[in-house]
């Protein structure tokens, strides 16, 4: 991120810090290598009477306690459950100098206490902050068995609750904490509550936020039951709704090839209007996609096929994927067969058509040693080999995981929920659970275990427990890499220079290198917080209706844009004026020589603007996009050359002139978040241009 930037936060306050996270998910592939990571671990259902724990575990290979517990937790209450956790602050507020990723938060399924874990004293010794109880949670919202947290870039923190305090689906929701975690009430609009909960992704680019189906805590909680399937009490819908309204906008029947639908991710790139959803009991990984006319649609991607077995409860053994991730680049999905015992790498660069890379053995119900075998199509009965890792056997099945940030390195930990531990593994009632490392080939793909590391969690002073999921200590947050990036509420300016500091006009009027995406704020609280200090632009301040002038003071009425492109634009113009969207940090002479549009001037992204009034005042105000890039969905004649009309009758360009130097000017684009104006870059460092039409 480029020096010398002002940040003006839902605060008001400016400073030149930066927030939590990073501004981009490439640039958080570039960061420093994780060298703690911090675990759930269960006593709750074990028959041991002793409180669930956050352990902190070294995984720094040049640390003498590597791959070893260097401290626990206890939680001040005996029953919780202690499953998923998240952040109080995310990339989101990176912007946000006042914003820390200080807290970590525990919502615990069963007793639906949920826990605020400070990390800033001590990362590796982390202290208990607060605790929300489960009866202030029920009185101000009927809501229970809470689930996944998310931090929003509002300060809040919201988090998905299974069901009712009687266990009951119909009673699930998304609950509201706030910044310093007190019970705000409901997300949803009344009336709008999903039929099922479980996990949830945001993607404001989109206005859409998806949840996912587990299932009634009456049933779950009791043992997976498959008559329960048939009564209706297991999920197999995803909900969609409009963000961050709350409304409940479709509903999305998977039907039997969707089964109980479980994590899900939207990929990293905000632009993309894509996701997948892992099923866990049909073993599905379903993509979601949007349509043309803006609904939402669904196919299965990925299939993992039943294993006909004996000696097991079923004559067909599901490969149950209980957790997925997808790299920061988008490039590799990951997922894992808790009952088959497999983890799997999968290309997604074309997500509607994922390649296997690489597969790994490390567990599962049909491994040498163990009474279910597996039928092949010759009829005859086989086990997989699963080696040891430091002299154990791998006991029960992968269960969740988490990527690092470059992508290199997949941990792994194999308890899903302890009843359903006890019934499907129950060696881990008595052994408790472990943590392993899988090295990650980021090149050719593949998969192979890191026999150096292997963290035992059947040795632990209380007694063996069960290890769930996994999270690194002020890191990116890997889920929502880019989608919270995408609902940033902050704006950015460079600072101004002295010749500078008298000006009243807008932000892109007296900014005069770079100026940051005023356009691209699609919360009103940002647009009055700035609209209070007299630097935004009409334009910005009401994108969706038209205004007569692009100065202060003018109104809004029936005033159309302007009917076309002049062209006559030039970067030695553009690059001594102010810009919307990107200019240039600094320019070298050579530059000055360039009269093309910003595509031909310069590297970054002039054709992946969608905003109509973005398009619109930067044809106005500086006269530098090309018509290409001004109107993408009509055809321009005579390869968009200055002047030209737009005509159905002229094809678009076959290909981008790249008529530019790459030594032709040194772009410091920082693309924060930017749900109207500009999509983020994900492929940055190929400096390719894309023109989405």
């Amino acid at each position: 991120m480029a020096t010398g930037t002002e940040v003006v936060s839902d605060n008001g306050h400016g400073c030149c810090k930066k927030g939590p996270g990073y501004a981009t998910p490439l640039e958080a592939m570039s960061g420093p290598r994780e060298s703690l990571i911090y675990v759930t671990c269960v006593y709750s259902g074990t028959g041991i009477e002793k409180p669930d724990y956050l352990a902190t575990v070294d995984i720094d290979p040049n640390s003498p306690t590597y791959s070893k517990v260097i401290h626990r937790l206890p939680m001040p209450n005996i029953g919780d459950e202690l499953h998923h956790t998240g952040w109080n602050s995310c990339s989101s507020c990176h912007g946000d100098p006042s914003a820390a990723r200080r807290y970590l938060i525990l919502p615990s399924l069963i007793s639906g206490r949920i826990y605020a874990i400070d990390t800033m004293k001590d990362p590796r010794a982390p202290s208990l902050h607060k605790v929300v109880e489960p009866a202030d949670i029920i009185n101000k919202t009927g809501l229970a068995y809470p689930h996944t947290s998310h931090c929003l870039a509002s300060g809040d923190v919201m988090v998905s609750c299974l069901g009712d305090k009687d266990g009951n689906a119909k009673g699930s929701g998304f609950l509201l904490l706030d910044s310093e975690f007190n019970v705000k009430g409901r997300w949803e609009k009344p009336g709008h509550s999903p039929m099922f909960g479980y996990d949830f992704w945001y993607q404001p680019r989109h206005n859409i936020m998806i949840s996912s189906s587990w299932g009634a805590p009456a049933a779950f909680t009791k043992g997976f039951n498959l008559q329960h399937v048939s009564d209706g009490l297991y999920g197999r819908h995803l909900n969609v709704y409009s963000w961050p309204n709350g409304e409940l906008k479709q509903t999305l029947d998977l039907g039997d090839t969707g089964l109980l639908p479980l994590e899900i991710r939207f990929l990293h790139n905000p632009s993309k209007d894509t996701g997948f959803v892992g099923c866990a009991l049909t073993s599905n990984m379903v993509r979601f996609f949007k349509t043309p006319d803006g609904t939402w649609n669904h196919e299965v991607a990925i299939s993992v096929k039943p294993l006909k077995v004996q000696n097991w409860i079923l004559p067909e053994m599901p490969g149950l994927i209980t957790d997925f991730v997808i790299s920061l680049d988008d490039r590799f999905l990951y997922f894992v067969n808790w009952l088959h015992g497999d983890v799997r790498q999968y290309n997604i660069e074309d997500p509607k058509n994922p390649v296997l890379k690489g597969q790994v053995w490390v567990g599962g119900l049909i491994q040498k040693g163990n009474s279910v075998v597996a039928e092949g199509e010759d009829g005859k009965a086989w086990q997989h080999d699963v080696p040891e890792i430091q002299g154990h056997r791998l006991r029960g099945g992968p269960q969740m995981i988490q990527l690092s940030l470059d992508g290199k390195r997949l941990y792994v930990t194999n308890s899903l929920f302890s009843t359903w531990d006890r019934q499907f593994y129950p060696e881990l009632m008595e052994k408790g659970s472990h943590m392993l490392q899988i090295d990650v080939d980021t090149e050719k793909g593949g998969l192979a275990i890191n026999p150096n590391f292997f963290v035992d969690f059947a040795a632990e002073p209380d007694g063996p427990s069960l290890a769930h999921e996994m999270r690194y200590p002020g890191a990116l947050l890997i889920i929502l890499a880019l989608v919270e990036l995408s609902s940033q509420f902050i704006v950015a300016a460079t600072q101004t220079s002295s010749e500078n500091a008298q000006c009243s006009g807008s932000m892109v009027e007296c900014v005069g290198q770079m100026a940051e995406e005023e356009l691209s704020m699609e919360s009103e609280t940002s647009r009055r917080t700035v609209r209070a200090i007299k630097v935004l632009s009409p334009g910005a301040l009401r994108p969706d209706e038209p205004f007569c002038a692009k100065v202060r003071g003018e109104s809004y009425g029936n005033c159309l844009p302007p009917p076309s492109n002049p062209y006559n634009r030039g970067c030695n113009s553009y690059n001594s004026q102010a810009g919307m969207i990107v200019l240039s940090d600094k320019v070298s002479s050579k530059t000055n020589e360039c009269n093309g549009s910003i595509a031909e001037c310069n590297e970054e992204y002039e054709f992946l603007m969608p905003s109509d009034i973005s398009k619109r005042f930067l044809e106005e105000k500086k006269r530098y996009i090309s018509p290409g890039a001004l109107k993408p969905n009509q055809p321009v004649c005579n390869g968009g050359a200055s002047g030209q009309s737009y005509s159905s009758s002229c094809l678009p360009p076959s290909s981008n002139p790249h008529s530019r130097d790459k030594d032709k000017g040194n772009l410091a684009i920082r693309l924060f978040r930017n749900p109207i104006a500009l999509p983020i870059l994900i492929e940055s460092g190929r400096h390719s241009i894309r023109k989405e039409t």
